[in-house]
């Protein structure tokens, strides 16, 4: 059955939407984090490093498979190996998980840009500032126990349901409009910032910090295990987002070229926000030792410390934090609606539905599953659940998915299709093959082995020391690899015995090749 498939207007709408995907809350808020826990440049090196190895060729593959079988993940997957298609369902329901807990977040951020007026009378006292995102969500920072929805958090969370389903309700072509909006406003914004806390007393030690290596972190396996993740999640790989985007491609598209312009893009928006993070903290006297690798809580509890110190007038550091979750709700919105769109093209694809009523009924799903979250503990839970997707969704799916290309299909067909309009600038055969074919599967096995050991040497609980109790964990944090596998084993073949799906499309990528 052939059904006509809706395409990017321009190859700008899908870079600004690709890089808006890729350049999230990530970028801003858990790079920075990282960056302070290991060391400053040791995990910028250790980033860049294996978003070179590894990232950039399996964005490329993604999003060239993608557009050569016009299906979403799992029907690209399919293309890849009829067996592989349960891959693509494990990314597609990553997505999904993603988009649950991603979208309250999203609600966070618009209250603090709501709420940071209150700032204004906050001058140099650091603990209010810290104690206003409690205040507004009635977050207890632990799971233990049950309190209230706060009903600013019930409101703002719908209001961001509604952002995410306007956005993408009418598919590229909504898309395309707000990417050009919510793209370019965040880096404007934290140029700004960056200017504005460079100037502050202290802060090119914090810039030192950021740069500078600590030369032992190298030998931590535990650095290069979170760069790979956050390498995973900020270009949003591994999560239906890329196969759907490159689904939706021309076929003059340059996909070698947009890649690299996404991956460049990528790293240096982390840059610019680690650069705000860590001078905007020394120059208001704090170190890096205040930052954590918990996105949430530097953005919600350590940044508004030192918002209030950034100078002697409240209505100006007011306006800096509004500056800056404004410039946080603009990345959050990208992000949100593209994970959202993977797990509707993935749906409506592989079942022949229709795509705008697949869109609805995936936000509805997700919006309900999103209230989980929005209680006293959904900082505490939002924090396991995103733990455990980076830790072992992520990294396990990433393991499934470049050992499928590397080495159940001709990895040539898809160089080939990778640099087909590309002229002389093309991706080199050796970057590529060794990437996916021996690089990313080795590097991630041990990495998932590792990851897995670890939690199992602990009981099975992890933040312990932080009040996570082991149902918490059970619930939030082991259900999702429970989950991811299910989708590998067990979906595609409910989808066989009860989806109304197309045949085969095992050969349709190499067919022009042979």
């Amino acid at each position: 059955m052939n059904r006509t498939r809706e395409r990017w207007a321009s190859r700008t709408s899908f870079i600004l939407a690709a890089i808006g995907s890729a350049v999230g809350l990530g970028n801003a808020w858990r790079f920075p984090g990282l960056a302070a826990k290991h060391g400053g440049g040791a995990f910028l090196f250790a980033y860049f490093v294996l978003l070179l190895a590894v990232g950039a060729p399996i964005l490329m593959a993604e999003v060239a498979v993608g557009r050569r079988t016009r299906h979403g993940a799992a029907g690209a997957m399919r293309g890849i190996h009829p067996r592989a298609e349960g891959i693509g369902w494990a990314e597609t329901a990553n997505a999904f998980i993603v988009s649950v807990y991603y979208a309250v977040i999203f609600a966070w951020v618009i209250l603090m840009t709501v709420f940071s007026y209150r700032f204004a009378a906050m001058t140099g006292d650091g603990e209010a500032a810290a104690g206003v995102f409690q205040s507004i969500t009635r977050s207890t920072g632990t799971t233990a126990g049950f309190t209230p929805i706060s009903v600013p958090v019930l409101i703002a969370l719908l209001v961001a349901w509604i952002l995410i389903y306007c956005s993408i309700r009418n598919g590229t072509n909504s898309m395309g409009k707000v990417v050009k909006v919510t793209v370019f406003f965040p880096v404007v914004a934290l140029a700004i910032l960056a200017v504005r806390s460079l100037f502050l007393p202290g802060a090119w030690a914090g810039v030192k910090a950021f740069f500078i290596p600590d030369f032992r972190a190298f030998l931590d396996l535990g650095l290069w295990i979170d760069a790979v993740g956050q390498v995973f999640y900020s270009l949003s790989v591994m999560m239906a987002v890329m196969f759907a985007y490159g689904s939706l491609l021309d076929d003059g598209a340059n996909v070698a070229a947009d890649a690299l312009i996404i991956t460049v893009s990528d790293f240096a928006v982390s840059l610019l926000a680690g650069v705000v993070l860590f001078s905007t903290l020394y120059g208001t006297g704090m170190t890096a030792a205040d930052l954590t690798g918990s996105g949430v809580r530097t953005a919600f509890l350590v940044y508004p410390t030192a918002i209030v110190h950034l100078s002697g007038s409240g209505v100006l550091n007011a306006l800096f934090a509004a500056l800056f979750y404004l410039s946080l709700c603009t990345l959050a919105i990208d992000s949100a609606f593209s994970m959202v769109e993977g797990v509707a093209v993935s749906l409506s694809d592989r079942f022949l539905w229709d795509k705008r009523r697949t869109t609805f009924f995936v936000t509805l799903a997700a919006a309900v599953l999103s209230l989980l979250y929005i209680g006293g503990s959904g900082e505490a839970l939002v924090d396991l659940t995103d733990h455990y997707l980076n830790a072992l969704n992520l990294i396990f799916v990433g393991f499934l998915e470049t050992a499928a290309i590397g080495w159940f299909f001709p990895t040539r067909y898809i160089l080939w299709e990778v640099n087909r309009n590309t002229g002389r600038a093309k991706m080199p055969r050796w970057w590529f093959l060794t990437s996916l074919k021996v690089l990313a599967p080795l590097l991630l096995l041990l990495f998932f082995g590792w990851n897995l050991t670890g939690l199992i040497r602990s009981g099975g609980i992890w933040g312990g020391e932080s009040g996570y109790s082991l149902a918490a964990n059970l619930l939030f944090g082991w259900s999702l690899p429970v989950l991811m596998l299910f989708a590998c084993l067990f979906f595609p073949y409910f989808v066989r015995r009860f989806g109304r799906a197309e045949p085969s499309l095992s050969n349709r990528i190499a067919e022009d090749n042979d």
